[in-house]
């Protein structure tokens, strides 16, 4: 007998963060993911916005991976009343924590909005207190007729697609696609089966440059900068993007690619995390699980210096150039490395090289577009140093990538609904899918519902 599936999109759509879906299937009311929306600051006003759901009447929250844009207003979840079940990825579970006190540190800062009553220890210890981790493809059974498991999305450390089979139909929300190959990870799951896809599309209008175009690329930087004396930025994402970097960099620093001169890690949170990814070595592609059996130093090459004290990171300013500097956040919405581009963009010498997505409004994103005057902690900062962007850095899949995901099931699929981009680039990615695979691509509005035939 035919039945019926709701989805609300209650967030991530029209914009590349704040991941919200609501889906209302079989008497349960069940959330893939709860994330911050980002753009000027860590966390735009938006945020603070009721749900336009009850958060008391939420059953489940699955949970894709534990960047904060999908994890970030679980607190606020919480908050509302919220007391169901939190289910992920073993590795996304052990994330969640240092991930969410991260964000509460900050957040809760706030005396304008009164954030620390959301954002404080006891809300972000009762959800993890709710939470489960799963392995991948573990069945998880909610009904009868439904059932729920997680596969590799290949983004970052535990990122998960979200498969729902009901009454025999499959559903799945992609959450975010993986740049594959990584350097780390296993390459996003072959799907070829589902019936409805929720799919991101940050990249759908844009593709990255080859994985051997951008270690040149980031050679020829590194030498660059040398050559100049000057200081090397980068702006980087705690969460998995340091991690590669620091994969990458180890390579280069143990093969004599790069000049010798120092480099910093600062950023405590990506200090931090670095230690989770220790724990979780199996979850990694089988060139970097070797790696890490021949090369116990692997995030902690020589050259290296991570500084998880203020003092240490003030203290970066008074160490002789050339030299290289990584910090969060990654775009420069927050965290350590505006302190840095306050210090270093003025001047011509030095490099600032953007390795992630900057977001509309994000003071990455004026930087990245050319703007040649930058506010800062109050302060107007003249932009002269050279600007740099390797997109091939990216965790994400580019445009092709994202089109040779869903060829991978054309024969089956009914619906594709493009999520988790700027207009522009769910757009694009929605005409390609109509255009070379003739399949029925939308791209759903905040707010809107759907109801799929199951």
């Amino acid at each position: 007998m035919e039945k019926t599936a709701k989805i609300t999109f209650c967030g991530g759509t029209g914009s590349v963060t704040g991941a919200n879906f609501l889906l209302e299937v079989n008497g349960k009311k069940i959330l893939v993911d709860c994330g911050l929306t980002q753009g000027f600051k860590l966390a735009d006003d938006i945020n603070w916005d009721p749900f336009p759901y009850d958060s008391k009447e939420i059953d489940i929250l699955f949970v894709t991976h534990a960047h904060v844009d999908h994890l970030g207003r679980i607190p606020k979840l919480i908050h509302e009343g919220f007391r169901g079940k939190i289910y992920s990825t073993e590795p996304t579970h052990a994330l969640a924590l240092p991930m969410l006190e991260d964000t509460a540190g900050i957040l809760s800062k706030n005396t304008e909005l009164n954030l620390d009553k959301i954002y404080n220890e006891e809300n972000v210890k009762l959800a993890l207190s709710l939470w489960q981790g799963f392995t991948y493809h573990e069945v998880i059974k909610i009904t009868s007729d439904l059932e729920v498991s997680f596969l590799n999305a290949g983004h970052i450390l535990g990122s998960a697609m979200v498969q729902f089979v009901y009454n025999g139909k499959k559903i799945l929300f992609t959450g975010d696609l993986g740049n594959s190959p990584s350097m780390l990870l296993p390459d996003t799951e072959k799907v070829t089966d589902v019936d409805y896809l929720i799919m991101e599309s940050v990249y759908g209008d844009r593709n990255h440059e080859s994985r051997d175009d951008r270690r040149k690329f980031l050679e020829e930087i590194i030498e660059d900068n040398y050559k100049r004396k000057g200081t090397l930025i980068i702006p980087t994402f705690s969460l998995e993007r340091s991690q590669e970097l620091l994969f990458e960099l180890n390579a280069l620093v143990e093969g004599n690619r790069i000049p010798v001169m120092p480099i910093f890690l600062d950023s405590p949170l990506a200090i931090h995390l670095t230690e989770v990814f220790k724990q979780f070595r199996t979850y990694f592609n089988e060139n970097a699980q070797q790696a890490m059996k021949s090369d116990k130093y692997l995030f902690d090459f020589p050259g290296l210096h991570s500084t998880l004290k203020s003092e240490e990171s003030r203290m970066i300013g008074n160490v002789p150039n050339p030299k290289i500097v990584i910090a969060g956040s990654g775009m420069s919405t927050g965290g350590r490395v505006v302190h840095h581009e306050r210090h270093y963009l003025p001047d011509l010498n030095n490099t600032l090289l953007l390795i992630g997505y900057q977001a509309v409004g994000s003071l990455g994103r004026l930087i990245q577009e050319g703007i040649k005057t930058v506010r800062i902690n109050g302060e107007d900062v003249v932009v002269r140093s050279h600007i740099v962007t390797i997109s091939g850095y990216s965790g994400h899949k580019d445009s092709d990538g994202l089109l040779s995901f869903v060829e991978d099931m054309q024969d089956i699929v009914k619906k594709v609904f493009v999520v988790m981009g700027e207009p522009k680039s769910s757009m694009f990615l929605v005409q390609k899918l109509r255009d070379n695979l003739g399949i029925d691509a939308f791209a759903p509005e905040q707010g809107s519902s759907v109801s799929l035939s199951c």
